[in-house]
């Protein structure tokens, strides 16, 4: 008969080593694209926008427009316009 706790702690160590090889390609990621940005940031881009264009690339139309209409309304209600 076999131990059932050693079935679930080897299943628990493939869990873990599997969760530190993703971390591990988190922060190979993390940094290339630290380093794309300093590319970037090289060739005259402004890095602070670019990531802003990647966030609103990731959001929905709609969203995007309703949250700029309410900037606009409060930019309004505040003179800045």
């Amino acid at each position: 008969m076999s131990d059932p706790y050693n079935v679930t702690a080897d299943e628990l160590k493939q869990f873990i080593e599997r969760f530190e090889h993703l971390e591990a390609e988190k922060k190979d990621l993390a940094e290339q694209q630290k380093e794309l940005m300093a590319e970037a940031k090289g060739r005259g881009y402004d890095t602070k926008i670019l990531r802003k264009i990647v966030a609103l690339r990731k959001r929905q139309p709609d969203d995007i427009a309703e949250e700029e209409a309410v900037l606009e309304l409060y930019k309004q209600a505040l003179g800045m316009q």
